[in-house]
């Protein structure tokens, strides 16, 4: 569905149908989720803050700007709700160049594209290698790096989402990409 069909639904729910943002519900559930999910663990709170991320864009659609992707304004609320939620439950703060924070979250799927069983085994292998890897990052890099490279946002709406500067993004998502890479060859 287009940016254009997007905004269409949004206008619909501000005039008062709620069918409308059931669509937009479905349409960006399981991307939030994923996202959600590789941030915290427990899949029911996961699914609970997804919610509550959902419920507070449908009580400040009004103050949705047009002018902007309406799924970075819904993972701004995602990423602030898991800043909330570590604010709760007080997370110590974690340095940037601390590469042995452990903090683990949902599996990567890797795509299936009718490989041999043996390939399959090594793309398991690859992907338990790399969730390992991903779980020593501090949160806030892993957070971009996943915002980059598994919901496929762009360094400016990445930007937008986190409220930093695009060269800061790009920054810390090399670093997390080099924490990785040295992480893997450490493990192969």
């Amino acid at each position: 569905m287009s940016s254009k069909d997007v905004k269409k639904l949004i206008k619909r729910t501000l005039q008062g149908e709620k069918e409308a943002f059931e669509m937009i519900v479905k349409m960006h559930q399981q991307p939030l989720l994923n996202y959600i999910s590789r941030m915290i663990p427990e899949r029911e709170l996961a699914l609970d803050i997804s919610q509550d991320v959902f419920i507070k864009a449908y009580s400040s659609l009004e103050t949705y700007q047009t002018q902007y992707k309406f799924n970075t304004w819904l993972f701004k609320i995602a990423s602030n709700a898991l800043i909330d939620y570590w604010r709760k439950k007080r997370i110590k703060a974690v340095s940037y160049d601390n590469s042995h924070e452990e903090d683990s979250f949902g599996s990567m799927q890797i795509p299936d594209k009718q490989c041999s069983v043996v390939k399959k085994l090594e793309l398991a292998e690859l992907g338990r290698k790399i969730e390992s890897a991903l779980e020593k990052l501090p949160p806030a890099l892993r957070e971009l790096f996943i915002l980059r490279h598994v919901n496929q946002f762009s360094y400016e709406e990445i930007a937008e989402i986190r409220s930093l500067p695009i060269g800061t993004v790009k920054n810390r998502v090399f670093r997390a990409k080099e924490m990785i890479r040295e992480l893997l060859e450490g493990v192969t």
